[in-house]
């Protein structure tokens, strides 16, 4: 081998050497292969990259380290060439970069008018090339082919340190200057080393000049046609902008109902959804993948068994089918109770009755104190006073109300027979939603708030319509619609890597710096559809979550099914909540309150007492929150976290562990991932996987974890393809009677695996 072929494969051999002297591989195998070729250091390097992609195993997991510092070199050799500096310094001038990629209409013009020459360039000396060593070969891959920044020619400019940077700018940019470059320092700090993840279309789209920052939006339709076509106008704008979206479709009249007197007329829920699934599918997500949509209605509605139900199997009319789109069903307290009535025999005798909610309206005549009509989705049952359920039996005994009446099982059936097909619907248990929601002081007692919850299940907020209230010409001759705006719901989402945080006891200064980037994305963030931005303002909420908890349990030397692990659950989510809520007073204290703040839960102390927080650091911090108020109305929500769990070498979410070994397809190859942190002892805590763990445990680790969760959680249940239907029920009776607000995907071993939307992976 001559010295210039060495020369010219320095960076591969060094990049082998330092991954397996770290790491105690035996690498000469692999350093004879690369000094025998003869071929150019990107061909070799590529050459290398297989062999080590090729070699992870659980008995050598760590060659995804060697494969991910060969891949690196791709990286480092792109970025020089592309932005032409020497390729031996990793990183080029941080300022020129943001200088051309503004240029080239990449990057928006703040970053240039918010910080100085100067500022960035002290900025750019933060960036510390050793932290992309911190990544595992699909958590790079993932990131550079999905969320570093490129030219319009798809060239890759931007590394990993920079794309951490640069988020951290641009979340910072409204801070007082006297401290805004210390506060970007420490955003740098969290998410260079992968303590904490962002959301997708933050990772993706801060400090760029298109595309919005926040994960996912509820919208409630009206019951009416123009209800109906602006909300999918606004789900459109949305999805083009890479939102997830959830929709509740409670409030639209059912299949037979009348309009405007004319009898039997309306088509009911099930052709608007149809449109919607449409608008998904034809309106992508940035042109990277098509838009996601979960459609909610509830089982008191007339059209839960006539095709809603059956939108998403495989059986029956596909006049009838919305394939593309995702369901759920939302549940109260009686429903769950009717399910357990039985006779002497044993055999389920409970009745359900369903209604047009038009018709309750019409005929029923409840109405607010504004005189607007109210249907039975407008009341939920609190622990000591049943408004739902007094409502719904005042509906049932009246004899001019239009009804269908089933076996509450028979629903139940049809419900789990989809979910074992399709995965769908999820569950949203509505009376537990609505008892917990610390902002229903606005709309009065009994009355609900919260009609459903997002995509991902995880996004509990409060919701109302939007609707057109007139309609003119004004003195130039235009047209002029006035929509007087709803609440239509914002989640902003970011997760800590658990696995990285807790380990080395950064919670409490991490917390800290990861809600105030929270909290400045409702700031900065320019959503398209109005009312969106505006409830956004309104409440300033935010998601706070986790993943990597699987992981952090093999850490710990804890078992999944163990008492243990509940216990550990408690006390960890306690911690997150407690610095959580701190955080958000701190800030209220800097910055003010949210709008909404008096008379909430949160004002009268009630939400500490609901969660028995009676330490004295809690009395401590409820005093506080009365005095100062919180910053945000929502703090807390645990999303799926499948892709960021990826980058951060971590497990999805709250989830048990997909295999220990799993075949990973991209592109034209396949490669072999291992659990994170795979070794003899992590083995045994690890070994029994998804489907083969009791799912008892894990909602009962669900139960402990959502007390202090003041929105929901992305909570799957893994059950096998073969489950008898008693034990798919017991499930989730038992989920209800834990107190969990929802449940997200019931995940067969008989389907393939499901394609989520990434908006809300944080």
């Amino acid at each position: 081998m001559s010295t210039e072929t060495y020369s010219e494969l320095h960076y591969v051999l060094e990049a082998v050497n330092q991954a397996v002297k770290k790491y105690d591989i035996d690498a000469t195998e692999i350093i004879k292969r690369i000094k025998e070729l003869n071929a150019t250091e990107s061909e070799t390097n590529q050459q290398a990259l297989f062999y080590a992609l090729n070699h992870i195993t659980m008995d050598q997991p760590n060659w995804t380290f060697v494969a991910a510092r060969l891949y690196l070199n791709e990286l480092y050799e792109k970025a020089a060439t592309n932005r032409c500096y020497d390729r031996s310094l990793k990183y080029g001038d941080f300022y020129q970069l943001i200088k051309v990629l503004t240029e080239k209409g990449i990057y928006s013009s703040d970053l240039l008018s918010y910080y100085t020459k100067d500022e960035i360039d002290e900025l750019g000396k933060e960036i510390d090339p050793d932290r992309d060593h911190l990544f595992n070969y699909i958590g790079l891959f993932l990131l550079a082919d999905r969320y570093l920044a490129k030219d319009h020619d798809q060239n890759i400019y931007e590394l990993p340190q920079e794309r951490f940077l640069i988020i951290a700018m641009t979340l910072m940019k409204l801070e007082n200057q006297s401290i805004r470059l210390d506060l970007v320092k420490e955003a740098y700090w969290a998410l260079s080393n992968l303590y904490m993840t962002v959301a997708t279309p933050t990772l993706s789209n801060a400090g760029k000049s298109y595309g919005q920052l926040s994960s996912c939006f509820i919208d409630t339709v009206d019951d009416s046609l123009d209800g109906i076509y602006l909300n999918n106008w606004d789900i459109a704008r949305l999805s083009k902008d890479g939102g997830g979206i959830g929709i509740y479709f409670g409030k639209v009249r059912a299949l037979g109902s009348d309009i405007k007197k004319f009898k039997g007329n309306s088509s009911g829920v099930v052709p608007w959804i149809r449109l919607i699934n449409d608008t998904a599918v034809n309106v992508d997500q940035l042109g990277q993948r098509q838009g996601a949509v979960a459609v909610y209605l509830d089982i008191f509605h007339k059209d839960i068994m006539n095709g809603f139900l059956d939108l998403k199997t495989n059986n029956g009319d596909e006049r009838r089918k919305a394939h593309d789109i995702f369901t759920g069903v939302t549940i109260p307290d009686l429903f769950m109770e009717k399910l357990q009535e039985v006779d002497e025999n044993g055999r389920s005798i409970g009745l359900w009755h369903t209604f047009c909610p038009h018709q309750v309206k019409q005929i029923m005549g409840w109405k607010d104190e504004h005189g607007t009509p109210l249907g039975l989705e407008d009341f939920y049952d609190e622990k000591d006073k049943k408004y739902f359920t007094e409502k719904y039996e005042e509906a049932v005994n009246h004899p001019l109300l239009p009804r269908k009446t089933y076996r509450a099982m028979d629903i139940m059936a049809r419900i789990m027979i989809s979910q074992l097909e399709t995965g769908t619907p999820y569950m949203f248990y509505r009376d537990e939603v609505n008892r917990q929601n610390p902002n229903k002081h606005l709309l009065g007692e009994g009355r609900t708030s919260i009609f459903c919850s997002n995509l991902c299940t995880e996004i509990a907020q409060n919701m109302s319509a939007t609707m057109i209230i007139k309609e003119y010409q004004d003195k130039d001759g235009n047209i002029v619609i006035v929509r007087k705006p709803g609440d239509f719901v914002v989640c902003n989402l970011s997760s800590i890597n658990l696995a990285k945080a807790v380990p080395v006891n950064v919670l409490e200064s991490l917390i800290r710096i990861q809600v105030r980037m929270l909290d400045n994305v409702i700031d900065i963030n320019t959503i398209s559809v109005g009312q969106a931005q505006q409830t956004n303002k309104k409440y300033r909420a935010v998601g706070l979550g986790t993943f990597g908890w699987h992981h952090l349990l093999a850490l710990e030397g804890i078992h999944w099914e163990s008492e243990e692990a509940v216990q550990y659950t408690d006390k960890l989510y306690e911690d997150i909540a407690f610095y959580t809520i701190r955080t958000s007073m701190e800030l209220a204290k800097e910055k003010g309150a949210y709008s909404q703040f008096i008379g909430s839960e949160w004002h009268t102390g009630l939400y500490f007492e609901r969660r028995n927080y009676v330490s004295s650091r809690w009395i401590k911090l409820k005093e506080d929150v009365a005095k100062y108020g919180i910053r945000n109305g929502w703090l807390m929500a645990i999303a799926p976290n499948s892709s960021t769990a990826k980058i951060g070498g971590s497990t999805d979410g709250i989830d048990p562990l997909y295999a220990v070994e799993y075949a990973e397809e991209k592109k034209n190859f396949k490669f072999k991932v291992t659990a994170p942190d795979l070794n003899h002892v992590t083995y045994n805590y690890y070994r029994r996987a998804r489907h083969e763990l009791d799912q008892r445990w894990s909602i009962r680790q669900n139960a402990a974890r959502q007390r202090h969760i003041d929105q929901s959680i992305s909570f799957n249940l893994y059950v096998r393809h073969d489950i008898k239907a008693k034990d798919l029920l017991n499930l989730h009776l038992e989920a209800w009677k834990q107190g969990l607000k929802t449940t997200y995907y019931v995940r067969s071993t008989s389907q393939a695996e499901i394609e989520e939307c990434e908006a809300c992976h944080s």
